[in-house]
C-alpha cells in the first residue's frame, strides 16, 4: 500500500465536511457523465483505487467537457468512459495537443445505431433507417398528432446527440420526425411502455448496454460506415457545425476508453499505472449497467462485489 500524496489533494475538488468541521479533500476524483455504465465503472475504479492503494477517491457528476477541463486543471483526474469517436474533439485537444490527459488505450467495443422494436418491425415493416424520411413511414411514430414522428436521439449534453442531429439532417428524416432529446431513463421508460402497449417507436440504440437485454430490438440498415462521408463538427468547434457537417451512412465501430490526468504519473504514479491497465468488455459493461438499471443495485456495493468476485482481472491492472 503507498503512502497518501496529498500534493495532488489541494486541486481536488472538497469532500464533505467531517464531524470535526474540517473539509477533507479528496486524493482523487472521478467525473461521471449521466448514462448508466460510466457510473458503474467509475464505482469500479473508485473500490480499487481505495482498496488497494489507501487512496480517498471522490465520484463528482460532470459533462464531457466540464471533465476534460477539470482534467486539465487539476480539479478531477479521470473519466472513466471516453466515447471514441465521439469525443475526438476532447480527445484530440487535450491528449493530443495539450497533453494533460492520458488515455488508456483497452477500449471497450461499441456500437451506435438506430433501433425499433421486433413489435414495430412487425407492425410497421421498416428495416432501414432512410425509410423515416417517408411521410407514410414518419407518420406511424406521430404520437402527439403534430404530422411528425418522433424519435429520441439521445440526452442532452452527450456527443452522440449531435452526431444524430446531423444524421437526421443527412438523410433527410429531420424534416419529417421531431428530434427529441430527452434524459435516457425516460426515454428507456417510453421504450418500455411502447412494447407493454403494442405502440410503434424509434430510438438511438447502442452497446454496450442493458437495453438489448430486456427487449428483442431490431437495427436500422444503413450504408456502411465510410470515412469519405462522415465529416462530423461538434458545437464547441464551430457555431456552425450543424450545417457544416454531414453524415449519411452508419457510424463507425466506436471504442471506450478510460482517460486520465496526466499529472497523476508525477503525483500518483502508482494510480496512474492502474488506470492505464485497466481492461473491460462489451458484455462485461453491459452486464454491470443490467445489474445497476434493471436489478436495481446500489452501485457501490455492486462494485465491492464486482471486484471481489473478479480478482483474477483486477490484479492484472494492479501488475
Amino acid at each position: 500500500m503507498i503512502k497518501l500524496n496529498k500534493t495532488l489533494a489541494a486541486p481536488a475538488l472538497a469532500c464533505a465536511i467531517g464531524f470535526g468541521g474540517v473539509a477533507q479533500a479528496a486524493d482523487m476524483v472521478i467525473g461521471v457523465p449521466n448514462w448508466p455504465s460510466v457510473a458503474v465503472t467509475a464505482e469500479i475504479l473508485k473500490v480499487v483505487l481505495e482498496d488497494n492503494l489507501g487512496l480517498e477517491v471522490e465520484v463528482q457528476n460532470g459533462t464531457n467537457p466540464i471533465v476534460f477541463e477539470a482534467m486539465d486543471s487539476g480539479s478531477m483526474q479521470v473519466h472513466p468512459e471516453v466515447w471514441l469517436p465521439n469525443q475526438s474533439n476532447l480527445n484530440n485537444t487535450y491528449v493530443k495537443e495539450k497533453g494533460t490527459v492520458r488515455m488508456n488505450p483497452n477500449g471497450v467495443a461499441a456500437f451506435q445505431g438506430m433501433c425499433v422494436t421486433k413489435g414495430t418491425a412487425d407492425r410497421t415493416g421498416i428495416k432501414k433507417l432512410s425509410e423515416l424520411t417517408n411521410p407514410d413511414m414518419a407518420a406511424k411514430f406521430d404520437t402527439d398528432g403534430d404530422g411528425l414522428g418522433e424519435v429520441w436521439i439521445g440526452a442532452p449534453g452527450w456527443a452522440s446527440t449531435n452526431v444524430e442531429k446531423v444524421r437526421g439532417k443527412s438523410y433527410g428524416y429531420s424534416e419529417t420526425m421531431t428530434l427529441k432529446e430527452m434524459d435516457e431513463t425516460l426515454a428507456l421508460a417510453e421504450v418500455d411502455n411502447a412494447v407493454a402497449q403494442d405502440k410503434d417507436i424509434v430510438f438511438f440504440c447502442y452497446t454496450p448496454h442493458h437495453m438489448f437485454a430486456l427487449h428483442e430490438l431490431v437495427i436500422l440498415e444503413e450504408p456502411k460506415y465510410d470515412a469519405s462521408k462522415w465529416n462530423v463538427i461538434q458545437p464547441t468547434d464551430d457555431p456552425e457545425w450543424l450545417e457544416k457537417s454531414e453524415a449519411g451512412v452508419a457510424w463507425d465501430l466506436a471504442y471506450l476508453h478510460i482517460h486520465y490526468a496526466t499529472a497523476l504519473e508525477t503525483e500518483l504514479p502508482e494510480a496512474a499505472s492502474v488506470l492505464s491497465k485497466v481492461k473491460l468488455d462489451t458484455d462485461s459493461v453491459s452486464q454491470m449497467t443490467y445489474a445497476l438499471v434493471v436489478d436495481k443495485q446500489d452501485p457501490a456495493e455492486f462494485a465491492k462485489k464486482w471486484v471481489a468476485d473478479n480478482s483474477a482481472i483486477v490484479d492484472e491492472w494492479l501488475k
